[in-house]
């Protein structure tokens, strides 16, 4: 009986959630946001602008979070957590994607 509640307070909490059927999507990031994390993080960080290296940089780190980060639901995430196998199906979807299309 507990395994039946369970999985439907699984449903009702997703259900419920405001990332209901969007459970992941990439995080955005450019270069101006990651200059004004930055300029942020102290009061006397100083974050030099028109430098093209730094523009560069940061162009590079911004297409680099991008690539890498995940923006996700924290039902999705805490389930990922608590069901490793789970987690390794769906990693194993992952890889074999061009195999199953």
């Amino acid at each position: 009986m507990g395994d039946i509640l369970n999985e439907v307070y699984g449903v009702v909490q997703c259900k419920e959630c405001p990332w209901y059927k969007s459970c992941a999507t990439p995080m955005r990031f450019t270069a101006e946001d990651l200059r004004k994390q930055v300029a942020a993080s102290g009061p006397n960080t100083v974050v030099p602008t028109g430098n093209a290296g730094m523009e560069n940089f940061l162009a590079g780190m911004a297409s680099a979070a991008q690539n890498s980060l995940l923006e996700a639901c924290p039902i999705f995430i805490e389930r990922l957590r608590t069901s490793p196998k789970l987690a390794q199906q769906l990693k194993q979807l992952m890889q074999n994607w061009s195999n199953e299309v």
